[in-house]
């Protein structure tokens, strides 16, 4: 799976320009704030239609423009895709997938495939475990339709369960009805946390693996899905909804369920999270996110797109010359700031659009 051309119109740092993209390897070389990473976002934003810089899309409308447009052609192994993302200062953004307009962002999941990292991803494996289980639900979602549908129908149910502990000052009010929620919550959450064992068992060979490789076989990563409650998640989960009732009643939220869950990390034995170094973290981060190409290659039949934001800046020579290796397999796009002319690839240069 490739990309071969974007169009920016009106976004971000871009009044209107086209990119061209070679199948291997592309460099985005400038200086900094030029709008290099501004080029790996739209990719990222047309296949999973959200920006992993911003929760506001009218942010990406350029200064003082009351819209903006994107539009992706990508060619993968049987058809191509277009894919246009329309912005407006007024409205909701509107997606069309070969000019035909979708209804839902759920239709845009697989359309295309593409994964991300840069030196921020750091907070995978550093941060809370809400970016541990936002990584598992993107990853899932780009090759299950499904799953995505079932993230976004339990946070819904969750919502209204917590909409539901704090509607009256009187519990026995509130246990009148909360039970239909708790069911739903619970047939919900055993769903979701099957399909995450079933990805973090993908997952933490093909991450081992590539750790072994980049580290020169120094360091060893255990990856485990930890899961709030084991076989019959279903029963068990509504009866600790149950059992938690008042505390959930007190506290105004959901204590347990598949929102808790995470993922632990060992790095030669230890937590990495709290015992590793930067640089331990940010390659353990970087093994997952190349773990991932694995799995979509292997559920989709094609590797997805590589998208590096100024991941040269952080890695010794060795693990770049590494990195460049094990990527070398599918379409890699990468920015930096400067560019060794050895590597090769298709140079593109980006500078601030004075327009």
């Amino acid at each position: 799976m490739q990309i071969k051309t974007l169009r920016l119109h009106n976004y971000r740092s871009y009044s209107d320009r086209t990119f061209n993209f070679d199948d291997g390897l592309n460099i985005l070389v400038g200086d900094n704030a030029q709008g290099k990473t501004n080029v790996i976002e739209a990719i990222f934003f047309a296949v999973i239609g959200k920006s992993f810089k911003t929760a506001k899309e009218k942010d990406v409308i350029r200064w003082g423009q009351e819209s903006g447009y994107l539009c992706g052609e990508f060619a993968k192994k049987y058809r191509d895709v277009k894919i246009e993302l329309f912005f407006d200062t007024k409205h909701k953004k509107s997606v069309k997938i070969d000019d035909v307009g979708i209804k839902k962002i759920g239709e845009l999941m697989g359309a295309t495939n593409a994964v991300f990292f840069s030196p921020d991803e750091l907070k995978l494996v550093k941060e809370s475990p809400e970016e541990r289980r936002r990584f598992m639900n993107i990853d899932i979602s780009q090759t299950n339709k499904r799953y995505f549908y079932l993230i976004g129908r339990y946070d819904k149910v969750l919502a209204n369960r917590n909409k539901l502990l704090k509607s009256s000052k009187d519990i026995n009010i509130i246990k009148q009805t909360i039970d239909i929620w708790d069911r739903a919550l619970s047939d919900l959450a055993e769903k979701i946390a099957a399909e995450r064992k079933k990805f973090v068992d993908e997952l933490a060979p093909l991450a081992r693996s590539a750790h072994q490789y980049i580290s020169d076989g120094k360091e060893d990563i255990v990856i485990k899905y930890v899961s709030s409650f084991d076989e019959d998640y279903a029963d068990k989960m509504n009866k600790a909804l149950q059992k938690n009732l008042e505390k959930d009643f007190k506290l105004g939220y959901t204590t347990v369920g598949v929102h808790r869950d995470e993922l632990d990390i060992f790095l030669n034995g230890t937590e990495v999270k709290n015992f590793g170094s930067q640089g331990q973290q940010r390659t353990v981060a970087l093994s997952m996110k190349l773990a991932e190409l694995e799995i979509i290659k292997n559920r989709t039949g094609e590797y997805p797109i590589l998208l590096l934001d100024d991941v040269f800046s952080e890695l010794d020579a060795n693990r770049r010359k590494k990195l460049l290796k094990f990527t070398a397999r599918t379409q890699t796009i990468i920015t930096c700031t400067e560019y060794d002319e050895k590597i090769g690839g298709n140079v593109i240069k980006i500078k601030k659009d004075t327009e």
